[in-house]
């Protein structure tokens, strides 16, 4: 079965982003950069692949992305419509009244359900849970791996990697890499079976 995988970046103190959204505060390096998209190269955006060296990379992990709505908005804010042009997109808000772009599915009711249903696919590759931390919280019971990219900075406030009621979950660390800006992924994958 297809696994539902959360890749993000956080802070020290568990954000996602600012307040506003910012995530400039993270620093950035080559190597973490040419690790990542050598790995996930249908992680970046479809406007920024060809600047990135990935204009022609094949989906090596994903084939479809779910995203809430702060994470597909600063792609409107660009006039993009379809962000992820290489991978099935789902957007999922209970607020934006429509998307018109028929590349782009709007997903207004349950996400758990959306997933169980993508998760059922035959595919021989996974779905990426691009956030926001609203829509992570949601799908928790339905995450099956997590690949957290830690960076060594304190945010102070901002957008929670998990926004939710209380709901203690395992993990097993897998693997971990370390890169030259301080920061560290880790791998890890769930240790009891998605509820």
């Amino acid at each position: 079965m297809r696994k539902l995988v959360y890749y993000v970046g956080v802070s020290i103190d568990g954000y996602i982003a600012g307040p506003g959204g910012e995530f400039d505060f993270y620093p950035v390096s080559d190597d973490m950069a040419a690790s990542m998209n050598e790995r996930y190269p249908e992680v970046v955006p479809t406007h920024i692949r060809a600047r990135a060296g990935l204009a022609d990379a094949p989906n090596r992990r994903f084939d479809t992305l779910v995203m809430g709505l702060g994470t597909y908005q600063p792609a409107l804010d660009l006039d993009i419509s379809s962000p992820y042009s290489h991978l099935r997109q789902y957007v999922v808000s209970s607020t934006l009244e429509k998307i018109d772009d028929p590349s782009v599915e709007l997903v207004s009711g349950d996400p758990i359900g959306l997933v169980r249903r993508l998760k059922a696919e035959t595919s021989d590759k996974d779905i990426y849970l691009a956030g926001g931390g609203k829509l992570a919280g949601a799908l928790l019971p339905e995450i099956d791996e997590l690949i957290i990219k830690w960076y060594p900075v304190v945010a102070g406030a901002g957008i929670p990697a998990f926004q939710g009621g209380l709901r203690p979950t395992l993990f097993a660390p897998t693997e971990r890499e370390s890169f030259s800006n301080g920061a560290q992924v880790t791998w890890f994958r769930r240790t009891t079976p998605p509820s």
